[in-house]
């Protein structure tokens, strides 16, 4: 089974454990997060669920996106309101789950899983080559006027071009990025938060998705 589920992060905090330890954590709160559609081998050919998060309140007008008339029949036929946002994660049995009902984190992760924590990175805009790849600036003394160029690049004659893959300044972050490994802190089962460990992708209240990992280090 993929357990899994969407959430918004709300930012980070720090909490203390038995042994006294401060222990840096991100807040994850997956109130708003229900289930829209149910798939069965028998139907679709595969197990799972779709889940939704973050109410939509149709806008009307031609500068209308989302729901469009397609999909405000989809969640009208589920019963379910307008979202956002739409996953689906494999599950052994699909018939556990309420279509229109919240899903609690409680019943998915306890403290001491571990998961990894899908989101957008936060969007640099562009950037040069220090910012972007770390290279080193040049010398700012003996008149030099070229401290942040990424300097020469390819051959004139032969290949007489750039290779792809080259590090040059461009756009940076708005990437989606994955925190693989992270430890479930705590789960706060009547307010449905989950603490993770550490950092996790993209800015406050930014959309994450957080599924149980396949890669657990010792």
């Amino acid at each position: 089974m993929s357990k899994g589920l969407i959430g918004r992060k709300v930012g980070m905090t720090r909490v203390f454990n038995a042994a006294g330890n401060s222990i840096g954590v991100t807040v994850i709160d997956a109130t708003s997060c229900v289930v829209v559609q149910r798939k069965t081998k028998e139907v679709d050919g595969y197990n799972a669920i779709q889940l939704g998060f973050g109410p939509k309140t149709p806008r009307k007008g031609k500068h209308s996106t989302w729901p469009d008339k397609a999909m405000t029949g989809y969640f009208k036929k589920a019963g379910v309101e307008p979202v956002t946002t739409l996953r689906e994660f494999r599950v052994d049995n699909p018939d556990q789950f309420e279509i229109g009902k919240p899903v609690s984190v409680a019943d998915l992760f306890k403290a001491g899983d571990h998961v990894d924590v899908m989101g957008q990175s936060k969007g640099k805009v562009f950037q040069g080559t220090v910012k972007r790849h770390r290279f080193n600036r040049g010398p700012r003394t003996h008149g030099n006027m070229n401290y942040r160029a990424p300097g020469s690049i390819g051959s004139s004659a032969d290949p007489s071009r750039v290779f792809p893959g080259q590090r040059l300044p461009g756009h940076m972050g708005d990437e989606r990025v994955t925190a693989q490994n992270l430890l479930v802190v705590e789960v706060i089962a009547d307010k449905n938060l989950i603490l993770v460990r550490g950092a996790v992708p993209g800015a406050k209240h930014g959309v994450v998705t957080v599924v149980g990992t396949k890669k657990v280090s010792g």
